[in-house]
């Protein structure tokens, strides 16, 4: 009969007949106790069955009976409480909060659900939409849950509750939702310590909004701090809860954009930790940085006794190979140049170890080219060689260019000086600038060779070789 008045959903009387054979208690009683119905309605679907008066349209409960369903308030506290209400005519909640028969963060609640109840019949939840997020809800308060997963559903979200925060942490990367929703105050883990541990941990993109039963700064502060994205009270409408989340969902969704436009020239790592640390300069900025110039030898010899979709194919290939290694290595790729390639470890995220890991990329170079090489003799191909070039060195790093096109890149002499070592590289041959020696801090994996001069430069620099058949040195991940 409660069904068939729209007072509750068949799955709201699944999860009654489930609560019932926890407590004892009659069907009618769990749904009060869930906060589907008031004690009213239930009289009035009752009355109905009976055939003893005709249905009432659907009205807001009042809040004692609210609180007392809730289990915050026993009805002798109800009854002093409305006692205290006839005497000096003040409002429910502000007498049960006084008299300490309940907590703000309670009667918010009740409030919360009042209104809930009195917006709308209860109905059947829309089908999930495609174009919503995936919503996870965490509160200890299981009527909260409900509440929030009931008015979501149907505005088209899919939503998942959880009343145990732990249990939500673990079921994160599972279910991989859009959005968490999480109650502040929660026993066990606070809702600023479960979004502590999702920001600092592989889901730290994932967008929280504190759900706060007092609206105070203290409580907008502290969520905020703990790094959550937003931030709205118990007693706020489905409608502004969806708002709330839509514009996060397209705040989330430009830092989703910028990321798939970094991961064009940089690792993943580099991508998190830009968005991470927001330390990325783009407009220009005097840096040490380790450059690499890496150039496939003879290429266009070989490319002339080739047909073009084949020197394309090859190409790709070993540049493909290449860029995988800076990548790997944390580096940004900064440009291709024809069949050859330049990266810089050190912006626009910098390490305390970026010489060691444009070292490390260099030695995965040499053997990315070894093993096509080897696939080339092989399948009867010709082979091709590489030569490396690495420096480092104060450089101005940022976007140039003009308002039509500009592309972020590094200017200065050490750049020059990296492109010349790559230039007087031989096959697999790694030369190395004295600075990137300093820096890498281990002597035994370069060779000194004698002083080359290079164009440009009034002296002579001074030369190092890699030594490629040392073991690799460890570099931070």
């Amino acid at each position: 009969m409660l069904v068939k008045l729209g007072l509750v959903t068949p799955r709201q009387v699944q999860e009654a007949l489930a609560l019932q054979s926890l407590t004892g208690q009659r069907v009618g009683e769990a749904l009060i106790s869930l906060g589907y119905v008031s004690r009213d309605q239930l009289q009035t679907a009752l009355s109905e069955a009976l055939g003893l008066a005709n249905v009432t349209p659907l009205q807001r409960p009042p809040l004692g009976e609210l609180l007392v369903g809730l289990k915050h308030l026993t009805p002798q506290q109800l009854e002093t409480a409305l006692e205290r209400q006839k005497r000096d005519g003040r409002k429910l909640g502000e007498i049960v909060v006084e008299l300490g028969f309940c907590t703000y963060r309670q009667m918010y609640e009740g409030l919360a659900l009042q209104q809930r109840m009195g917006e709308t019949r209860p109905s059947e939840p829309a089908a999930p939409s495609s174009e919503k997020p995936r919503v996870l809800v965490v509160d200890d308060s299981p009527l909260a849950v409900n509440l929030v997963k009931e008015g979501l559903s149907a505005l088209g979200y899919e939503v998942h509750g959880f009343t145990d925060p732990f249990e939500a942490l673990e079921q994160v990367y599972r279910l991989k939702p859009g959005i968490v929703l999480s109650d502040l105050e929660m026993p066990g883990m606070t809702g600023a310590e479960l979004c502590r541990r999702l920001k600092s941990g592989p889901s730290r993109a994932l967008p929280v909004l504190i759900l706060t039963a007092n609206d105070t700064d203290t409580e907008r502060v502290g969520g905020l701090r703990s790094g959550a994205d937003d931030y709205v009270t118990k007693s706020a409408s489905m409608d502004e809860l969806a708002a709330r989340i839509d514009s996060i969902f397209r705040r989330t969704g430009e830092t989703e954009r910028v990321r798939k436009l970094f991961a064009r020239y940089t690792s993943d790592a580099v991508v998190d930790e830009i968005l991470k640390s927001g330390e990325v300069v783009l407009t220009g900025e005097k840096r040490e940085v380790t450059l690499l110039f890496a150039d496939i030898r003879n290429f266009t010899a070989l490319a002339e006794t080739l047909p073009p979709e084949t020197v394309v194919d090859l190409l790709n290939g070993v540049l493909g190979k290449l860029s995988d290694a800076v990548m790997v290595c944390g580096g940004t790729l900064d440009k291709f140049l024809g069949d050859g390639l330049m990266a810089v470890f050190g912006a626009p995220v910098r390490r305390n170890d970026d010489a060691l890991r444009a070292l490390q990329a260099a030695k995965m170079m040499i053997g990315a080219m070894a093993g096509l090489n080897q696939e080339a003799r092989k399948a009867g191909q010709a082979q091709m060689e590489l030569g490396i070039g690495i420096n480092s060195g104060l450089v101005v790093v940022g976007s140039v260019g003009s308002s039509q096109r500009t592309e972020y890149t590094c200017i200065g002499d050490a750049v020059n000086v990296a492109a010349r070592l790559c230039a007087a590289a031989g096959p697999s041959e790694v030369l190395i600038g004295s600075r990137t020696c300093e820096l890498a801090g281990n002597s035994s994996a370069f060779e000194r060779l004698p002083p080359i001069r290079l164009k440009g430069k009034a002296q002579p620099v001074a030369l190092f070789r890699l030594s490629l058949g040392l073991a690799d040195q460890k570099i931070a991940s």
